[in-house]
């Protein structure tokens, strides 16, 4: 039987839609996807390995304008 994504978005989201989910329960893969689009939204797919950079990017301020 073959994994299927388990969507989830941040908490701190709270009941906002307009928010992106994120499937990390595959292995060796992340999806990311547009909440408010659902089911109907492109999936961005990307290694584990990548999504931890970067979210440690994020983290350490690297993107802050």
């Amino acid at each position: 039987m073959r994994p299927y994504p388990v969507w989830k978005k941040s908490r701190h989201s709270g009941q906002a839609n307009a928010c992106v989910e994120v499937a990390a329960n595959l292995p060796r893969l992340v999806l990311v996807r547009d909440s408010k689009l659902g089911e109907s939204s492109p999936v961005l797919r990307t290694s584990a390995v990548a999504f931890a950079g970067f979210i440690t990017s994020v983290k350490s301020g690297r993107f802050d304008g």
